[in-house]
């Protein structure tokens, strides 16, 4: 199977949202009147980003999913992505598979593949998507405002324990813990429709993939501000609760959570709840943005913890 018969068997679908998408030298898009144009791109890397033997289904599924979470993260709907490929070999069952998880997640969101490349090479996934906020209302890092309140989505951890798991650097995992730690690594939900909720609602906003703390961190930089984040509040799975202690590094500077971390005002707070019934996710409140610069994780007495590390770094 050549290059071409690749792209043609497995990739090439009619587009529903472009003007033209895979088959020319380039696509053509038509974003809709009044909206604004997001674009973004990631890299997954073998060893880097997923383990060799990862189903290819999963990574087919995460792919698509770390990519529409940095569209969720600005409220923004997807529309578009653009895959490139490097792959060791044609391996028609491999890519079949990784077809199938890729386009699964983007007809669920309505997402349309409009080109891409493929070459031999050491296994690396790149997508860049693109996709729409009503003009002027995206959600952005640098909007953060002392007296803020901090929210975020979801369960934190979860990846980080997989990962630490089968490198052998922590005892093995329980087994609903095990089984949740692993769904989350490899099957990440991207938080669409809560980022497209809060677009009314919340002040400044980010994914959470390479730990919270250091994602907060981004939004605390680019406003100007502090954040400070209680041990306390951070929301785990229910098995992890009776040692939140040993999993605190996991919980708040893991990474792998594909989560969002947002700001708002505390007069918002009930809308804000009611924004997880929609979403169909848990939100969690962690702590409050002040005046200053710096994230702090403090306990129940106000005292800041220590922790290694505050994050996930690409070149360490």
């Amino acid at each position: 199977m050549n290059e071409f018969e690749l792209i043609r068997r497995y990739f090439a679908r009619p587009a529903q949202r472009a003007v033209l998408g895979v088959g020319d030298d380039a696509a053509i898009l038509r974003p809709a009147a009044d909206c604004d144009l997001h674009v973004s791109v990631d890299m997954l890397v073998q060893g880097r980003h997923f383990f060799a033997d990862v189903a290819p289904r999963a990574l087919g599924h995460k792919t698509l999913a770390v990519n529409l979470s940095d569209m969720a993260a600005m409220g923004a709907a997807p529309r578009w992505v653009v895959l490139s490929l490097a792959l060791p070999a044609a391996d028609e069952a491999w890519i079949a598979g990784f077809a199938q998880g890729f386009f699964e997640l983007a007809e669920r969101y309505g997402v349309d593949v409009v080109g891409g490349d493929t070459t031999r090479g050491p296994l690396t996934l790149s997508v860049t998507v693109g996709g729409e906020t009503p003009r002027g209302q995206a959600l952005r890092r640098a909007a953060a405002r002392p007296g803020d309140d901090i929210w975020v989505s979801g369960e934190l951890g979860l990846g980080a324990m997989a990962v630490r798991s089968r490198l052998g650097k922590i005892a093995p995992l329980p087994d609903g813990l095990r089984e949740a730690a692993w769904r989350k690594l490899e099957y990440p939900e991207p938080r669409i429709a809560l980022g497209q909720a809060l677009l009314p609602l919340a002040h400044a906003a980010a994914d959470v993939s390479d730990g919270l703390l250091s994602d907060l961190g981004h939004i605390a930089a680019a406003s100007h501000v502090a954040a400070e984040v209680w041990a306390d509040a951070l929301p785990s799975h229910p098995q992890a609760e009776a040692a939140r202690g040993q999993w605190l590094d996991c919980l708040a500077a893991g990474g792998d959570d594909y989560e969002l971390v947002f700001t708002a005002p505390a007069e918002r707070r009930t809308q804000i709840e009611a924004c997880a019934a929609t979403a169909g996710c848990r939100l969690s409140r962690i702590g409050r943005v002040v005046a200053g610069q710096g994230v702090s994780l403090l306990d129940g007495a106000g005292t800041i913890i220590k922790l290694g590390s505050i994050g996930y770094d690409h070149f360490n």
